[in-house]
């Protein structure tokens, strides 16, 4: 089981201090895929003068807004940094750096919208440009902070973190989630690239995990173990579907998603999709005539 954290205290526009180094502002987007809210998060002191990064600004919302401009009005933004292009998290990019004056810093926005989940996810931002393209290993620093540019696809081909080293802290965007697992939805999302994503993370060891959206996660270890191990049993489960005679991702979800709400079951198909991609691309799955949401899928 894997060890949500859902409990958070949620005033909208509300600048809450939640390290040292890092203050919330929560958007009044709440949804089935953004939770409570977008949190953008601004990182560093809140002293006057002092230089802050300011990450995913967030919705297209004139509140969330004004209550950021307000976080930020005694300090200087020197960063402004978007985890990925979906409308919840990068449409505020660029109205707050124009007003604050700071570059906007992101992976390259995907080629053409591919983003698959539709109304199930947050659309793409299409007019999202970012000023500084990050690639992964770039670092930015301020007055006693220091990020780290960490690509994470999979939740999006262009999906990245951002490491706080001073607190050894992950910013992880829709990568990592503690109220939920995370959407991964071909043809963008692509569950290989995931579950490397979610390993590396792994590999880091860090002390603190922030998700855009929800409450941070404070003991990482057990919680990207569990994580990773859900998503390892639902291939499992794929596979004994296929074993069991099952051919097409319409047969399969209403068996391994007995439980849940059928409306949530679109959703859990583009899942399903996912997990038979990768494993049409180990050799362990053969797609007719090929990894499509209407593929007939046979054991290898």
């Amino acid at each position: 089981m894997i060890p949500f954290v859902r409990e958070l205290d949620v005033a909208y526009g509300r600048v809450d201090p939640v390290s040292p180094l890092i203050r919330r502002v929560i958007a009044a987007n709440p949804g089935p895929f953004t939770f409570t809210g977008t949190g953008t998060y601004v990182v560093g002191g809140a002293e006057p003068g002092a230089g802050v990064a300011v990450i995913d600004p967030g919705p297209p919302d004139d509140a969330h807004l004004a209550a950021l401009l307000a976080a930020v009005k005694s300090q200087r933004v020197s960063h402004v940094l978007v985890t990925h292009t979906h409308r919840d998290h990068s449409p505020l990019a660029r109205p707050f750096a124009r007003i604050v004056g700071a570059p906007v810093l992101a992976a390259r926005p995907p080629a053409q919208v591919v983003h698959a989940s539709g109304r199930l996810d947050e659309d793409e931002d299409e007019a999202f440009t970012p000023d500084v393209i990050l690639t992964g290993g770039e670092v930015v620093a301020g007055d006693g902070w220091t990020l780290e540019a960490m690509a994470t696809p999979g939740h999006a081909s262009n999906h990245m973190a951002f490491v706080l080293r001073e607190e050894n802290a992950l910013f992880s965007g829709d990568h990592v989630m503690g109220w939920s697992t995370t959407v991964v939805a071909p043809p963008d999302g692509d569950m290989t690239a995931y579950m490397a994503s979610l390993d590396a993370v792994i590999a880091r060891g860090f002390s603190t995990i922030w998700p855009t959206h929800g409450a941070p996660i404070t003991e990482p270890g057990p919680f990207l173990t569990a994580y990773r191990a859900h998503r390892l049993e639902r291939e499992r489960q794929i596979l004994d579907r296929l074993a069991a005679g099952d051919r097409r991702i319409a047969d399969m979800v209403p068996a391994l998603y007995a439980g849940v709400d059928e409306r949530l079951w679109p959703a859990a198909a583009l899942s399903v999709w996912a997990h038979l991609i990768a494993l049409v691309r180990q050799g362990r799955v053969v797609a007719e005539p090929e990894a499509t949401p209407q593929a007939v899928y046979r054991p290898a």
